[in-house]
């Protein structure tokens, strides 16, 4: 089964990314340059990706006491990706990108994700680079973010450190001012780094000339200590290896060194590290201490990062989709050719009959179809969430206002959402594959270890839970909350309106409406009801469910959205509407449970004695 019909369905149908060609920044684009982009990416992810998905499970990066070896397939596929010119996808022409709208630079990347998530593409130097264009000097968007998007630099992001992990205001790592001079150095004030970042994806490899770490750190103040919480945090350029101001390599080596490769459950294809920062391994200019180039204002390093965090959020939920989906992909195929068990009929089962394909069994049906309402809406939020990106720079003052409130509530939902709903669906795979699902002789379980680590980076779901129900809806008085009900209430009409359908489908359709307007109404309820107490701690306390919940009613307000733009008799549209109806029968039901804990407060959790475990 192909991704691209798909991709195509929602691209030109369903968000109508063609109308962004009114645009002043798109207008040389039309369906065919983005068509060329997209059969471009997916044939260098079927012949550079695919093949080799097994290959970096199994052959894991190592370091030889020098450097960081990966199998030659990884450095193919990071070439042919660099070549394709998707690392500049969204960048001016001016600097050599091709003014693609964001939605489909997306949809493109989705193409590696499946292929293989574990090779990987640009994301984390694309993030870099994009947040260096937001917040860095004039000079450090030439020096640095520029070759990372040709290609010849990479980037990370170097935030977790071993003692502190998600914890932000714990960060230890110090800057120091690099000598009386440090603030006349032309690539920014100038100052030496001394600490250690944890779990750094694509920390070292010899993949491109340089890697860029972007890495956060306080600076002490003149009595020697720092600012307590995350307002003292500033962010720094770290590159591994020192430049000058034309982007060349000067041959001195910054003193950033490889303290370890953490071996993963998945993703082992790409290299995650332990990195020690100024440990005198690579004393540079004298002395200990890495050096690093303040981007931006000092103590506002926290708010440079997020611009980069945010938008790898929704390329994590991307990533997770596509996983989702490989492992249906895989499934459906193994359903459709494996022959096993006999059908029942009113008699029962005639064991003279010839074995049926699985795929005919009711059970394997249900799993098939909670993988496609779980990866195909998955895909229709991110790409939605995207399509929003491309209003916050280019729509006009109103889309803008819209796009930027309603990222606010839906980037925690396209985060976690596929994560953990995703992950269901690889555990499905694995399921109707049977024994053989828990061998390597197929691909699934892969894709659920794969998986398993997109509820734990760039926020975990806990955090992104915290995030939804203690901030994001609570924001000027919920104002991204009212305005997502409206765009949820405007699908609900439709649907009640769909008169010209065939009754029984009008029905259908409508009776969904009803399903969902209820449904919101409860999330609502519940968000109220959450902080009626005068314990923020109790009121947190089952931020999870109240996610989940929250999730599913936008899954279903998507799934909805999906029906009714599925008007024809095809068997892609009849999928579509199935989907719809499974979601809305199976999965948004699910939400009254979780709705309970949080109306009542429930402190089942945050009450339970240590001891008592």
């Amino acid at each position: 089964m192909s991704l691209r019909p798909t991709l195509d369905f929602l691209l030109y149908h369903w968000l109508e990314v063609e109308q962004l060609n009114k645009r002043g920044r798109f207008a040389d684009h039309s369906r065919e340059t983005f068509d060329a982009v997209l059969d471009t990416c997916e044939r260098i992810a079927r012949e550079k990706y695919a093949p080799f998905n097994r290959t970096v499970d199994i052959q894991e990066p190592a370091f030889d006491g020098e450097k960081v070896v990966l199998p030659a397939c990884t450095q193919d596929a990071h070439d042919a990706y660099v070549q394709s010119g998707m690392l500049s996808a969204a960048q001016d022409e001016s600097i050599g990108g091709m003014q693609l709208p964001y939605s489909v630079e997306a949809a493109a990347n989705a193409f590696f994700a499946c292929a293989s998530v574990s090779i990987g593409g640009g994301m984390l130097t694309v993030g870099n680079a994009n947040l260096l264009m937001a917040h860095g000097s004039e000079l450090q968007k030439k020096v640095f973010a520029l070759n990372e998007f040709n290609g010849r630099f990479a980037g990370t992001m170097c935030l977790s450190e071993p003692q502190a992990g998600s914890s932000l205001s714990d960060v230890a790592t110090r800057a120091t001012p690099d000598g009386e001079d440090h603030g006349q150095d032309p690539l920014g004030p100038r100052y030496r780094l001394k600490g250690h970042k944890m779990w750094i994806s694509t920390g070292d490899h010899e993949l491109t000339e340089n890697i860029i770490h972007l890495v956060l750190a306080k600076i002490p103040g003149p009595d020697g200590k720092t600012i307590a919480g995350t307002k003292g945090i500033s962010l720094f350029i770290v590159p591994k290896k020192l430049v000058d101001t034309q982007g060349q390599l000067t041959g001195e080596r910054n003193d950033v060194a490889l303290a370890g490769l953490n071996h993963k459950l998945g993703w082992r294809g790409t290299v995650n590290t332990l990195l020690n920062f100024g440990e005198g391994k690579y004393p540079v200019r004298g002395s200990a201490g890495a050096i690093g180039y303040l981007v931006g204002e000092a103590g506002k390093g926290l708010q440079c990062m997020f611009h980069m965090m945010n938008e790898a959020r929704i390329g994590v939920g991307l990533a997770a989709t596509m996983l989702g989906l490989a492992g249906y992909y895989a499934s459906l195929d193994y359903a459709q050719t494996r022959t096993q068990g006999r059908p029942v009929g009113p008699a029962g089962k005639d064991p003279a009959q010839p074995p049926v394909r699985l795929i005919e069994h009711a059970d394997i049906k249900r799993m098939l179809l909670a993988q496609k309402a779980y990866g195909e809406g998955a895909l229709a939020l991110g790409l939605y969430c995207a399509r929003l990106v491309d209003e916050l720079h280019t729509g006009d003052e109103s889309q803008q206002h819209q796009a930027q409130w309603l990222l606010e509530v839906l980037t925690p939902i396209v985060k976690s959402w596929p994560s953990e709903w995703c992950l269901e669906a690889n555990s499905l795979a694995i399921q109707i594959h049977g024994g053989y699902g828990y061998t390597r002789d197929f691909p699934v379980e892969q894709y659920w270890r794969d998986q398993r680590l997109n509820m734990i980076h760039e926020g975990t779901h806990g955090i992104q839970a915290m995030d939804l129900l203690g901030r994001k809806v609570l924001l000027e008085d919920g104002r991204g909350l009212k305005l997502l009900g409206q765009h949820i209430q405007a699908t609900i009409n439709l649907a009640l309106q769909n008169s010209h359908r065939e009754q029984s489908e009008a029905i259908s359709l409508q009776t969904h409406a009803t399903a969902l307007q209820q449904a919101w109404s409860q999330v609502v309820q519940a968000t109220h009801a959450a902080w009626q107490g005068g314990d923020p701690a109790l009121s947190l306390a089952n931020a999870v469910p109240y996610m989940q919940a929250f999730g599913h009613t936008v899954l279903a307000w998507i799934w909805l959205d999906l029906a009714l733009a599925s008007q024809g008799d095809d068997p892609a549209s009849l999928g579509r509407r199935q989907a719809c109806r499974f979601f809305f029968h199976y999965e948004l039901p699910k939400i009254g449970a979780w709705l309970n804990v949080v109306n009542d407060r429930d402190p089942t959790c945050a009450q339970m004695p240590e001891d008592a475990f």
